[in-house]
């Protein structure tokens, strides 16, 4: 059987951007990415906003492993979003998923992760590899397209390009998963939205979605009936998610237990008063300022950290 997960993790993978900016092999189906101006030095930019948000995790107990930069012949723009290409299990399983563009492709560095992890006492007992590893047509990019209910073994997904149903389906057969909900997006510029963490988080106790971006209103009461046993749903606007990142938060613990829910400083402004009151019933709101990441890269706090959930090593 799948064996249950805890739904918050206290230790965080992140990656620092040394190649950040903006990515045209993505640019075509992420409506959020925007192009800078010339003389806007992105990539100093982001890696000051990357070490400010490390820092500020750091700073109220939260265990933060950063993947440091290696030479590669292709330039990864997106490396700061390392949740599109691994996710890891309670049970040891190191998770790596396939991606859509190629240079994306290049952002999986399983050799240098698994380093990592198990320098810092984190035990890797399987590496799987989902999918084909050169895989170009059926992607499942990660915690980007697949929104955990660890709690009830469900998982939560937007059909897009870079989630295809049959991956979906084989994952989730393969996994043991309960339930899979997967449902239809459209962004006020019509297109998929590309990732669903930026329409829809969830939780302990809460869901935060932007009903206004799936499309058929019966997928939605089905997914909103399946969270509402047990959580409490957020409702947020197209705007407050296109122009905010309001859904791309991740809710997580320190090692002293203490819940905090990870956001962005634009999410934070982009919240109402009711709102943040009512999420701060289940952690300490803690906004990070990524404005250029976010801009240019077309992602947003909770895309720029992949949860550990692996066993310790004695």
């Amino acid at each position: 059987m799948h064996a249950k997960q805890q739904q918050l993790s206290d230790t965080l993978v992140m990656v620092r951007p040394v190649d950040f900016g903006f990515n045209e092999q993505t640019g075509g189906d992420n409506a959020f990415q925007h192009r800078p101006d010339k003389d806007e030095h992105v990539t100093e930019k982001a890696l000051i906003e990357f070490q400010n948000m490390v820092s500020n995790l750091r700073s109220v107990g939260l265990t933060v492993l950063v993947l440091e930069s290696r030479t590669t012949p292709q330039k990864t723009p997106d490396a700061v979003f390392p949740n599109n290409w691994f996710s890891t299990t309670q049970s040891g399983d190191l998770l790596v998923y396939p991606m859509h563009a190629e240079n994306r492709r290049q952002e999986r560095r399983i050799n240098d992760l698994t380093e990592l992890l198990e320098n810092n006492h984190y035990k890797v007992n399987n590496t799987q590899i989902i999918g084909q590893f050169d895989e170009k047509e059926e992607v499942l990019e990660g915690t980007g397209v697949l929104i955990f209910d660890h709690i009830h073994n469900r998982i939560f997904a937007a059909q897009s390009e870079r989630c295809h149903p049959a991956q979906l389906a084989r994952f989730a057969s393969a996994r043991q998963y309960s339930e899979t909900y997967l449902f239809h997006t459209t962004s006020s510029s019509g297109l998929p939205i590309y990732h669903t963490n930026v329409m829809m988080s969830i939780g302990e106790g809460f869901a935060v979605i932007c009903a206004d971006s799936i499309t058929d209103k019966r997928e939605y009461q089905t997914l909103k009936s399946a969270l509402e046993m047990d959580r409490e749903i957020i409702e947020i606007s197209m705007e407050q998610t296109e122009k905010h990142f309001c859904a791309n938060i991740l809710h997580v613990t320190n090692n002293q237990g203490e819940p905090y829910i990870v956001m962005s400083q634009s999410a934070f402004n982009g919240f109402t008063h009711t709102q943040k009151t009512q999420l701060e019933k289940y952690g300490t709101l803690l906004p990070n300022p990524i404005d250029t990441i976010e801009k240019i890269g077309g992602g947003s706090a909770r895309c720029m950290i992949t949860e550990i959930f692996l066993p310790k090593t004695a």
